[in-house]
């Protein structure tokens, strides 16, 4: 019989007594015991803090994402081990690849997230806030790592995708963790972190599992910690309202398993394709981990008129589920994780029983493919029909954690919205409508009381991820019963983790703190062209000042000709009547363009190439007869690991430099005068940043 390991202080130990039995979910024996009886919890707490911290923030977001990148690789390698283990969960190929493969995504996603963020160990959130006149004194957003430990306590149901989406997240953001999946799956995570550690990818102290109870580890918890839960409201409600946590004010995140609905169109008869999608849509969320995700579908609302297409649709497509042994061909549904869990779903049918009748599926009635369904955990899966839920309001509060939904009428879109929102919260909701005015209403009325919203039709149908599947660049979690928490989330879930700081100063000093310069700081100037010098080279506010331009009515004539951008303004001084302008004015795109013109240097150097402008504004109109001329400055420079293919073949390795480009009017005072334009020398007409790709010095 194997004992699990928990993974402690940087050693792998087995807890103090015999500990809990874990059970194989199909055939029901012992596949395990486990145990964390004498882990000192508070020693975990500190080593994470200070082994594991100060490595990870010593690292920049890049050397974070490549280690992310590197682990996804390590992991993916392996995953046929961790099929073999999760089988005993009583899950699907199907089921294990969300679990496991999709885990394993989130590192990647996270990996490649890196590039959102600047080569350092902090970052900044935001736009510059100018908060004096002459702007000598300005604010901004910093975000550095929290000094704590990121502790998460994971539901049952994705022993590998639970631990995966959140220590992707708090791994890039520079803070350790310490895992605490649920018990009664804890074998398939202890057999993935066993990988994790024996890579040796990640520095010491980055991640610690406990495979037992961690009850009391939230006694230790300190300002600087996140606690992340995942699991059924009632028990997050508890850990919540802990004291301690209270008290030290620590960050909780929680997200909840919720009533989830979908919704079927008023638009959708069954001979459309929608009909179709909706059904599967439905099956799939009933039967994919026999029911058991936090996402799942519980709530069917369908109008009054299509209840019985969609009952009898419902039970021919599930009529065709083959539940069992997950190794058995054919298996499309396997069992819960655990006799408990079964006894539990039971429990919570009898509960609904008394409020609405079951229409789809029998306990005592239905076969098992290759197992014993007596010494398993598996159901059949039950549907609910309840004809008034407005009235039976058991629907919107029980969850049977398991293959279980209701189906329910309603009678216009205003009562659809007014069902989705009586579960008082959940993580996702999803419409299958084939109309788009009845997708943006039901949008707007249901979004206030669900995390995510799927509109599915048969345009996005074949590229959907579907209702129950979180994804890493969007937001997993929803307001109310459903935890009123954010995982993931893109850069967003990043944040989690760090402490954002309001700082203020001139702009030389913020450009200085934050190695990105900022408008107004002092630039440093060179007697060598910026591209004639390769990445390493470059510096944070060194500056170009350009020659300059005298723009001429031919400007503006040519500039028509050549972009076909012939608008009024630009070319008819008797049309300008009315307007803000006193004569016909250079196209903002000349402006643009004319100062590449001045900023590039021609000869071939280091710098290969343009590809991109983040933000370009124009502020200020120019005429003919006015002066130009450029600041063109290293406003920040970001690490690259992708290289360029060269056309003889060679790897050309690059990084990547975004500059500011400060257009302004260098037109003499007489000019000005002459042409009765307002306002001082020097003045910014147009402002821009630009991305170059830069080679590198040191080419090994």
């Amino acid at each position: 019989m194997n004992t699990l390991h928990n993974y402690a202080c940087g050693q792998w130990v087995a807890g103090a007594d015999k500990g809990q039995e874990l059970f194989n979910a199909i055939t029901g024996d012992v596949v395990a015991t486990t145990s964390s009886k004498g882990l000192d919890f508070e020693k975990m707490c500190e080593y994470a803090r200070n082994v594991g911290g100060p490595k990870l923030r010593k690292m920049t977001f890049q050397e974070r994402g490549m280690m992310l990148k590197a682990l996804a690789i390590h992991l993916q390698s392996k995953k046929e081990d961790f099929y073999k283990v999760s089988w005993a969960t009583g899950a699907t190929r199907a089921d294990s690849w969300v679990d496991i493969e999709g885990g394993i995504g989130n590192l990647f996603s996270y990996a490649s997230l890196r590039r959102q963020f600047p080569n350092e160990t902090y970052c900044y959130d935001g736009d510059v806030a100018k908060l004096g006149k002459n702007n000598t004194f300005i604010g901004h957003h910093i975000c550095v790592p929290k000094e704590g430990v990121a502790i998460h306590i994971n539901a049952f149901n994705f022993p590998v995708w639970g631990m995966l989406e959140k220590v992707a997240v708090n791994w890039l953001a520079g803070m350790p963790a310490i895992v605490k999946p649920a018990t009664v799956t804890s074998f398939l995570t202890e057999a993935v972190v066993k990988e994790i550690i024996a890579s040796k990818i990640l520095p010491e102290g980055a991640l610690q599992l406990i495979c037992g109870s961690a009850n009391g580890i939230l006694d230790y918890t300190m300002n600087q910690d996140v606690v992340t839960f995942t699991g059924s409201a009632s028990t997050g409600k508890m850990l919540k309202s802990n004291k301690h946590l209270l008290e030290e004010s620590v960050h909780f995140n929680m997200e909840a398993d919720s009533l989830n609905c979908c919704v079927l169109g008023s638009d959708v008869t069954p001979s459309m394709p929608e009909f179709d999608i909706f059904i599967k849509e439905v099956c799939r969320e009933i039967t994919t981990k026999a029911g058991q995700k936090c996402t799942a579908v519980r709530r069917i609302i369908v109008p009054e008129n299509m209840v019985e297409d969609v009952q009898i649709a419902l039970g021919k497509r599930l009529a065709s589920n083959i539940i069992g042994d997950p190794n058995v061909e054919g298996v499309r549904m396997g069992s819960l994780a655990g006799l408990a869990q079964l006894k539990e779903v039971k429990e919570k049918v009898e509960l609904l029983s008394k409020s609405q009748k079951i229409i789809i599926g029998d306990f005592e009635k239905f076969e098992v493919k290759g197992a014993d369904k007596n010494k398993g955990a598996f159901m059949p899966p039950i549907i609910f029909l309840n004809d008034s839920p407005f009235k039976n309001l058991d629907c919107h509060s029980v969850e049977a954690f398991g293959p279980v939904s209701t189906l329910m009428p309603y009678k216009d879109l205003d009562e659809a919205i007014k069902l989705s929102k009586m579960g008082k919260g959940s993580l996702v909701s999803s419409i299958i409508t084939a109309d788009d005015k009845i997708a943006r209403m039901y949008v707007i009325g249901a979004a206030c009381m669900h995390g995510r919203i799927l509109v599915l039709n048969a345009e996005c149908a074949k590229e959907s991820t579907g209702h129950g599947s979180p994804l890493p660049m969007l937001v997993h979690g929803g307001p109310g019963r459903a935890g009123g928490g954010e995982e993931m989330g893109g850069n967003r879930g990043v944040f989690h983790y760090l402490q954002r700081t309001a700082i203020q100063g001139t702009p030389t000093t913020i450009t200085a703190i934050l190695n990105s310069y900022q408008q107004g700081g002092k630039q440093i100037i060179k007697d060598v062209h910026p591209f004639r010098q390769y990445f390493e080279d470059l510096e944070v506010s060194e500056t170009l000042i350009t020659h300059t331009h005298t723009v001429e009515e031919s400007d503006l004539v040519n500039f028509a000709n050549l972009s076909g951008d012939k608008f009024y303004a630009h070319l008819q001084p008797e049309a300008l009547d009315g307007t803000i302008f006193k004569r016909t004015v250079a196209h903002g795109y000349f402006v643009l363009s004319r100062a590449a013109g001045l900023f590039v240097d021609p000869p071939k150097g280091p710098v290969l190439l343009n590809y991109g402008i983040d933000e370009c504004r124009f502020t200020k109109p120019i005429y003919p007869g006015m002066t130009i001329g450029v600041r063109f400055t290293c406003k920040e420079k970001i690490e690259n690991d992708k290289p360029l293919s060269a056309a003889n073949g060679e790897e050309v390795k690059v990084g990547i430099v975004k500059w500011l480009v400060d257009i302004y009017d260098a037109s003499t005072q007489e000019v000005r005068d002459k042409l009765g334009v307002d306002g001082a020398t020097g003045d910014t007409v147009g402002i821009a940043t630009i991305l170059t790709m830069v080679k590198k010095k040191n080419q090994d």
